[in-house]
């Protein structure tokens, strides 16, 4: 393989990094630049919205490597940097950095791991010093301060990001308000009932939790001083944290022509419709076959191993990526884990009290175990995760029983 090649890697977070260590790990010995539009080394996203926001973690602690490490690998990094174009007939990429100087870049081969931006609330108001969009080390940074006790903190979405804020500022001292415009949290990860149940441990912790209610406007003068929901009630305040998304970073595929539709579409070894041009992670909406469907996922698990599978592909050594979607989440004194998915067809068996905040919630149908919820319960949702990509009929009855062991229940397959 010519040392002269060169394999360009838009997007330095977490899939682009695993990305860039997966292609020197199959022997890939040309040129590796990684792209990064923040000025920030590779960093972690999840400790963000938790020990980051709380002052537990200093922010050196969510890289994913040091300067040296990434010299040590001859990984080029280019921070601070954003792509603008990428030219496939000339196999060139625009390069636009934050001092305004442009520049170019021959590649031979593509990956893009963009990831997403965060969406906007679109009200007067929403650019006032004191709200933030969440979604960067700077924007974690920046909302810390903020967080000291008795202090009047209004959270705008309650998602999972919200929701993680949310309980930051609440165990800070701060009173917290969060608008979430839907009647019930995270209905489509979690279903009505979970996301009834995961709406009362907020507010049993004091979060005060308004559903059904959005922002009209954000009030202040040279800086926030309030919110407008649209029930008509204001809402006097300090800062405004938004988190109602990230919508993927496609802007520069799409114009290169590489089929998009909820990201950039991909194949199961991460390739796009366009030769030699390659998507991982939160931008790439790809083949699952635990799902039976098309997903984009927006959690680490996903973006760190897709974007191993990814880098490896790029060399030529590719394995079909196919893996049970996990994801965590930390709020408080709960750890939620989420393994496969939930749908309205699923039968649903509990294991421990689903009031408490320890038990299991196993989703089948017909004894096919589709997905796992758990509320403190680690090893139960690692134990899950094996019998949903089996594909195996378990004993039902069996889920429920405390002590059981789940590797132990797979029956016959499907």
């Amino acid at each position: 393989m010519s040392e002269r090649e060169t394999y360009a890697i838009v997007g330095a977070g977490l899939a682009g990094a695993r990305a860039a260590e997966a292609l020197r790990g199959a022997g890939f010995g040309g040129r590796i630049v990684l792209i990064g539009a923040e000025p920030d080394l590779p960093y972690d996203r999840p400790p963000l919205s938790k020990e980051v926001l709380t002052g537990a973690m200093p922010p050196e602690r969510t890289l994913l490597r040091s300067a040296e490490e990434w010299a040590a690998d001859d990984v080029e990094l280019l921070l601070g940097t954003r792509v603008t174009r990428l030219l496939p007939a000339e196999r060139r990429l625009l390069l636009a950095e934050a001092t305004g100087t442009t520049g170019s870049l021959r590649v031979d081969k593509v990956l893009f791991a963009t990831g997403g931006r965060p969406r906007r609330l679109a009200v007067p108001g929403a650019d006032l010093d004191g709200a933030y969009h969440f979604r960067t080390l700077a924007d974690a940074l920046a909302v810390r301060p903020h967080l000291v006790p008795d202090a009047p903190i209004v959270v705008v979405g309650a998602g999972f990001i919200g929701a993680e804020v949310a309980a930051c500022a609440r165990q800070a001292g701060c009173r917290v308000t969060v608008l979430e415009i839907a009647d019930v949290p995270l209905r489509r990860v979690l279903g009505a009932e979970m996301g009834a149940r995961y709406a009362r441990y907020h507010r049993e912790r004091g979060v005060d939790l308004r559903l059904g209610v959005g922002v009209d406007r954000i009030e202040g003068d040279d800086r926030v001083r309030a919110v407008v929901a649209t029930d008509g009630t204001r809402i006097e305040t300090s800062c405004v944290i938004v988190g109602i998304g990230i919508e993927p970073d496609l802007a520069v595929a799409a114009e290169a022509g590489i089929a998009t539709g909820d990201g950039i579409l991909v194949d199961e070894h991460c390739r796009t419709s366009l030769e030699n041009v390659y998507a991982a992670g939160d931008v790439a909406n790809a083949p699952n076959p635990y799902l039976g469907r098309r997903v984009r996922l927006e959690n680490w698990q996903n973006a760190q191993n897709q974007g191993i599978a990814a880098g490896r592909s790029m060399t030529g050594a590719a394995e079909p990526y196919a893996e049970v979607p996990w994801f965590w989440s930390d709020q408080f004194d709960l750890r939620l884990q989420l393994a496969g998915h939930i749908s309205p067809g699923h039968e649903v068996v509990y294991r421990g009290d689903p009031d408490s905040t320890s038990f299991c919630a196993f989703y089948h149908r017909d004894g096919v175990l589709h997905g796992a919820l758990g509320l403190n319960r680690p090893r139960e949702i690692r134990a899950a995760m094996r019998l949903i990509a089996r594909r195996t009929r378990v004993d039902v009855d069996a889920l429920a029983e405390e002590g059981r062991d789940l590797r132990k229940l797979a029956t016959v397959p499907a």
